[in-house]
């Protein structure tokens, strides 16, 4: 017989026996836990407590006397939490005996601070009006952008901000074809041109001049 049949087989075999000791100790392993749930002052029973496993997707509630079951494994984080309690949690001994366990599980009351609450008296038509007419309403994207691009705004951030590579290279090819255009020649003084002591009119009234903190 061929040695690989003789493996499958062998393999075969034994699936049985591998599968039943495994599923022995998975049943081993789960554990019937119940209880009930109770205030730490006054012992009395409280409802609708959430009763979770840790770290999966299962979990109870409290009945209306505290009461809860629920299964679980060894070794399991079993979390407790309620509104108005501080939550608890509790560890399922991994060595336990058998496969049940039961715990009377105490809560302690949480403290909870609310904020304060400041009670004024009611606004007259008068004042209501008048919050109503200075309240300042913020601007949309679309005002936003159109207070961005007035020529006030641009003409600061183009005073402000350093030119880029582009701009650079433009302004300095534009100053040496200016001085190599007039080359060999005095270049003409804008003291005496009148475009220019008009575009200095009004720059001046546009307060380009002004100092700027």
């Amino acid at each position: 017989m061929n040695k690989t049949i003789r493996h499958i087989l062998l393999f075969v075999c034994l699936l049985p026996v591998v599968a039943k000791a495994q599923f022995e100790t998975f049943q081993d392993s789960v554990v019937q836990l119940y209880g009930v749930v109770m205030t730490a002052d006054s012992l009395q029973a409280l409802p609708v407590v959430s009763i979770m496993i840790k770290g999966q997707n299962r979990g109870t509630l409290s009945n209306d006397r505290g009461v809860f079951s629920i299964v679980a494994l060894k070794g399991d984080l079993v979390e407790f939490t309620c509104i108005g309690f501080k939550p608890k949690t509790v560890e399922i001994p991994k060595d336990l005996k058998g496969n049940q366990f039961s715990i009377i599980q105490l809560m302690v009351t949480d403290t909870v601070y609310l904020p304060a609450t400041v009670i004024k008296q009611r606004l007259t038509r008068e004042q209501f009006e008048r919050d109503f007419v200075n309240t300042k309403v913020p601007d949309d994207d679309i005002e936003v952008a159109r207070s961005n691009n007035n020529i006030a705004t641009r003409r600061v951030l183009m005073s402000s901000l350093p030119a880029d590579g582009r701009e650079a290279s433009t302004q300095y090819m534009r100053q040496r074809a200016n001085k190599l255009y007039y080359s060999g020649q005095v270049q003409p003084m804008n003291i005496l041109n009148p475009f220019a002591w008009s575009e200095f009119i009004k720059a001046w009234k546009r307060g380009d001049y002004k100092r700027k903190n």
